[in-house]
């Protein structure tokens, strides 16, 4: 049942007076519309004001023209700057003034999409009626009015907007949604667009590496092939963008305390608009921000070198093997030693066990063939690692250049070929890269690598790639840093180099001598 007193009815007569007329043929000017309209009739209920006509900022005016006189908009815009406010007011407007129309306001939480709707519904209950459009139908999800437009406010998915002919869908806060579902949605979403949709993207920043961020990025390259500025991205998204500066109310004051209450990495994140991961990284958010990576020299057979073999050194090669099927990828980490220089990566998720293995082969082959420098190599031996166990059996190890290293805790248990990763091996592993990464001590290349520590966080307990993203790079550089551990133990160069940054697991007290290196 729908409340006559908080709304207009559907299909009702207004007399209107001559100022009224004016008001609303102001109203519904394609051009000035939308902002008459805010500062005319929008209420808000402001946190200690109440109820107050909603009166704008002047980056809330630059808001307001990103949204309406762009066919495709992302916004970059920090926390608390009422930038919920001006969307419900524009999407209100534009579902009141522009008839026929299907407005989709997808947020990242389900409380995010009732906010937002809760804010319209609150807006469309002050205004006139000479203004309003009747209602149809009036529910904390939806709104439709009797000029045929309707506002549908739906959580996030992969399915989000499915099956709905849209002529506006608004996405707040894209940048926390789950990465997966953030690309899928974009895909379903891009025929909507490529048929004349208006899109509009608000969020404050997360990481470097998701859905908002590559059309973020993208967006700013606001030059053309001839070096002209252009208004538009190549992606046909004008970017927006106002940090805490923006705001008339908050000065360096403001800044400093905001600072000291919420942390220096949440400040940057959600007031300076800076991409720091949301999540907790095992890597810290602002090392995560200075990481760039380089461009391979080279790459042969899907393998991407980074730097020429220098045979005075050590080479250490681990694979991550997968199942090759199209799921998980298969990861190989070369990395040199002592420098702690990554040379070379591969990653590849429909390559077949034995191939992963040819490649680990053909790789220390390359190595070795410049100038015999020492290689050592070896692989996960979980799970999947049990089959290229196999396969390397089957191969026979005389066949692959340098020395297979395996896991040298073995005490109580049947010795097994390769590395076992435990809960407790990949926590102290884990705890290693951490150190060395923040220290400056790994010279990493690889941008792929970069983005995967980017997405690799707490969770369940143990560290793992966040939802929708891998991290198969990481745990093939995690056995190469645990063989590297070894390693140091019995080379002295590396270990001059490494024993006092590379410890897994080691009591400082522990007196008695290493053991043999865990040839089988």
């Amino acid at each position: 049942m729908i409340d006559d007193k908080l709304v207009k009815k559907a299909y009702s007569r207004v007399h209107y007076t001559a100022e009224q007329i004016e008001e609303l043929r102001k109203c519904m000017h394609p051009e000035t519309g939308p902002m008459y309209f805010l500062e005319n009739f929008m209420y808000i209920q402001h946190p200690t004001q109440g109820r107050m006509l909603f009166q704008p900022y002047e980056f809330q005016r630059g808001l307001v023209d990103s949204y309406h006189n762009y066919r495709k908009s992302i916004n970059m815009v920090s926390r608390q700057m009422g930038k919920s406010t001006v969307a419900a007011g524009y999407l209100l407007w534009y579902a009141m003034f522009i008839s026929d129309s299907t407005v989709l306001v997808a947020s990242n939480k389900h409380d995010g999409a009732l906010e937002i709707m809760q804010r319209i519904r609150y807006a469309y209950e002050s205004i006139p009626d000479h203004i309003r459009a009747g209602v149809v139908a009036y529910n904390k999800k939806s709104l439709e009015f009797d000029n045929g437009s309707r506002i549908i406010a739906q959580t996030t998915t992969a399915n989000t907007g499915r099956g709905l002919s849209l002529s506006l869908i608004y996405m707040d806060e894209l940048a926390f949604v789950d990465h997966g579902i953030a690309k899928e949605l974009w895909t379903s979403l891009s025929p909507t667009l490529s048929t004349g949709g208006k899109c509009i993207i608000t969020s404050t920043p997360n990481i470097e590496d998701d859905q908002f961020a590559e059309i973020w990025f993208n967006a700013n390259k606001l030059t053309d092939e001839y070096g002209n500025e252009t208004e538009i991205g190549p992606n046909g998204f004008k970017p927006f963008f106002a940090d805490w500066k923006s705001h008339p109310d908050r000065d360096d004051d403001w800044a400093t305390a905001e600072r000291n209450a919420v942390g220096d990495d949440k400040f940057k994140r959600e007031h300076e608009c800076q991409f720091i991961a949301f999540e907790e990284t095992l890597i810290a958010s602002a090392k995560l921000a200075q990481l760039e990576g380089a461009t391979p020299k080279r790459t042969e057979h899907q393998v991407r070198w980074y730097k020429d073999i220098d045979p005075n050194c050590t080479y250490v090669i681990g694979l991550d093997p997968s199942m090759g099927t199209g799921g998980d990828n298969a990861a190989i980490q070369v990395w040199e030693l002592p420098t702690l220089r990554q040379v070379a990566e591969w990653q590849h998720n429909k390559t077949r066990i034995e191939d992963q293995v040819a490649l680990l082969r053909d790789i220390g082959r390359h190595i070795q063939s410049k100038g015999d420098p020492e290689v050592y190599w070896s692989v996960e031996n979980n799970t999947l690692g049990e089959a290229a166990l196999v396969v390397i059996r089957d191969t026979g190890e005389d066949h692959f250049a340098g020395s297979m290293l395996h896991d040298p805790d073995t005490r109580g248990a049947r010795k097994r070929k390769g590395y076992t990763t435990t809960p407790r091996s990949k926590q102290e592993a884990c705890a290693t890269l951490k150190r060395l990464v923040e220290n400056g001590q790994l010279d990493i290349n690889s941008k792929a690598l970069i983005s995967e520590l980017k997405t690799f966080i707490y969770r369940g307990g143990t560290y793992a790639a966040r939802n929708g993203t891998t991290d198969d790079l990481v745990m093939a550089l995690i056995l190469v840093l645990r063989m590297a551990d070894f390693i140091a133990k019995w080379e002295d160069t590396t270990s001059a180099a490494l024993s006092s940054n590379l410890a897994f697991g080691e009591d400082e007290d522990d007196d008695e001598s290493p053991m043999p290196l865990a040839f089988i």
